[in-house]
């Protein structure tokens, strides 16, 4: 286990500024190395991506401990905006790669957010566990304190990860994906106070849970414990055989199920 300060009540991201600094590494020496890999595999940033996406707006987030996060914001294409989907990518995508895939929730009414995770594409800082999951916090308390009447979030792989070791349960977030996240990481040499099975709410009726079973990234297996115990807080499970892991699938017609099963979670139901 690594030096992190933690007691019983504390919640992750809401530590004592006190607490040890965020760009500590928590997950022992290979964690700088496992996310330098992982951003170089997410590239550089590409603004022509974008081209011809109308609507969209450069946003930045000034974190508690000074460093800027960039991304963007779809802005909903309805007269009435109806709240924001916040979008936590897995830890090798940029946010201009996937923006696009959300347009049908512009059109719906709301504003979609991505932001670049710390140290990866146009946001500043080094890339480490517990600085993201606190910038995560912040970035949902950020759009919270805006007049959004829904607060949605789809959170895939990484992104679900770090989703669940925020206090989610204190956010007032109305409806929550994960997708294809795994159950632990203290499998990888993280303290287990950052295994994501450990921060579900106790009740959890407003959440989904997709895993595939053609997922060789996050297996069915590494995500079991965790969505046995999600169906025990009365969240929805989905287990589709065909399914592999996010943006990822094989073939467009399975891609269009996973993104429509989880739009009607979040707009519909």
């Amino acid at each position: 286990m690594c030096g992190v300060a933690w007691l019983p009540g504390q919640t992750l991201a809401t530590q004592s500024d006190k607490d040890m600094d965020l760009e500590t590494r928590v997950c022992g020496i290979k964690e700088p190395f496992v996310f330098w890999l992982w951003s170089r595999a997410a590239g550089a940033p590409d603004a022509a991506r974008l081209a011809g996406l109308t609507g969209v707006q450069d946003v930045s987030l000034k974190t508690k401990d000074q460093r800027v996060l960039r991304g963007y914001r779809l802005a909903s294409r309805k007269a009435i905006t109806h709240g924001y989907l916040l979008v936590l990518q897995g830890n090798a995508i940029l946010a201009d790669q996937l923006l696009a895939e959300f347009i049908s929730y512009a059109n719906a009414g709301y504003d979609v957010y991505m932001y670049d995770y710390r140290g990866y594409g146009r946001s500043g800082g080094k890339r480490r566990l517990k600085a993201i999951v606190s910038d995560v916090q912040e970035i949902i308390s950020a759009l919270n304190a805006k007049a959004y009447g829904r607060h949605l979030v789809y959170a895939f792989s990484f992104g679900g990860i770090v989703l669940l070791d925020v206090d989610v349960a204190r956010l007032d977030l109305h409806r929550i994906v994960i997708d294809s996240s795994p159950s632990r990481l203290s499998d990888h040499g993280c303290p287990q106070q950052f295994d994501p099975i450990t921060h579900l709410p106790k009740e959890c009726a407003n959440f989904m849970f997709i895993t595939g079973g053609r997922d060789t990234v996050v297996t069915p297996a590494m995500s079991n414990d965790l969505t046995t115990l999600a169906k025990q807080c009365h969240a929805r499970v989905i287990y589709e055989s065909g399914f592999a892991h996010p943006f990822m699938d094989p073939d467009a017609t399975k891609h269009r199920e996973r993104m429509k099963l989880i739009e009607q979670f979040l707009l519909f139901q």
